[in-house]
């Protein structure tokens, strides 16, 4: 249930990829407010971790995409459908969903696939396309959202949520190491970063923890929690690494974990 306090709350649901893991779902995190729920993507096996955590889906009230990718965005289409059972009447908070620029295209090439299966009526389904080229700011009741393009994909923007009590929580999606970034994220109370895989298998568009602690250590963030682990992360002491670079308190995200701070 919705806390009655007036902090965010943070619970990780899926700190995996693309790659199929019984120990990790795809991209996911649950924020909490007083009036609100918030998701983070909604990668596959999001649904199952939302209802581990205490959270019906009719709950969420709004729903924020980094980018397009399937391991982020893959439960769109089940979540809007689940929420039309049995009649549709189960929901009462509208829904909002937002991303970047693109978002209104991507929900209706996915209604030529699905078609009425995923609509719900107009005063329950509200799309936001956020400015995916400059840092864009918006209030809702009791949190406001502000989001700036990352090195990703072309649509890719990261998050930060600020709450009633003033915490702020960063939310980096997939990118690469980003100045936007470090920006969005100055003095943050949390960070929640993307840090794919190990320093010496960097990617274009990911980040290894080394990289990731650099950006918080520049940003001068009070915690940051790492997430977004391919296989290969487990082979490696992740948090040595991240040390290289980040001296500050760090958590290496795992499913279902409630991130104090």
């Amino acid at each position: 249930m919705i806390s009655n306090h007036n902090k965010l709350s943070v619970t990780i649901l899926g700190s995996g990829t693309c790659v199929p893991s019984l120990k990790r779902s795809s991209c996911s995190v649950l924020m909490r407010t007083d009036d609100n729920i918030l998701l983070f993507d909604s990668g596959a096996g999001t649904m199952r971790r939302l209802l581990e955590a205490g959270v019906e889906i009719f709950e969420v009230s709004f729903i924020f995409y980094s980018h397009f990718h399937p391991d982020h965005t893959g439960e769109l289409v089940p979540f809007l459908f689940s929420n039309k059972y049995p009649d549709g009447s189960r929901r009462k908070k509208p829904l909002t969903l937002l991303a970047g620029n693109g978002l209104l295209k991507f929900y209706e090439n996915l209604k030529l696939v699905y078609g009425h299966w995923i609509e719900l009526d107009s005063d329950l389904l509200k799309i936001i396309e956020l400015d995916n080229t400059n840092h864009d700011m918006r209030q809702f009741d009791d949190f406001k959202v502000e989001s700036i393009p990352v090195e990703h994909n072309p649509e890719s923007i990261a998050y930060r949520i600020t709450g009633p009590d003033g915490q702020s929580v960063v939310y980096s999606g997939d990118t690469d190491f980003s100045d936007n970034l470090v920006m969005l994220s100055k003095d943050a109370d949390l960070l929640i970063c993307e840090s794919a895989l190990p320093d010496e298998l960097k990617v274009k568009g990911h980040l290894t923890p080394s990289l990731a602690g650099e950006i918080a250590k520049r940003a001068n963030v009070r915690k940051l929690v790492l997430t977004h682990f391919y296989p290969e992360c487990d082979q490696v002491d992740v948090e040595k690494e991240c040390r290289k670079t980040y001296s500050g308190p760090l958590v290496l995200a795992e499913d279902l974990m409630e991130i104090e701070f």
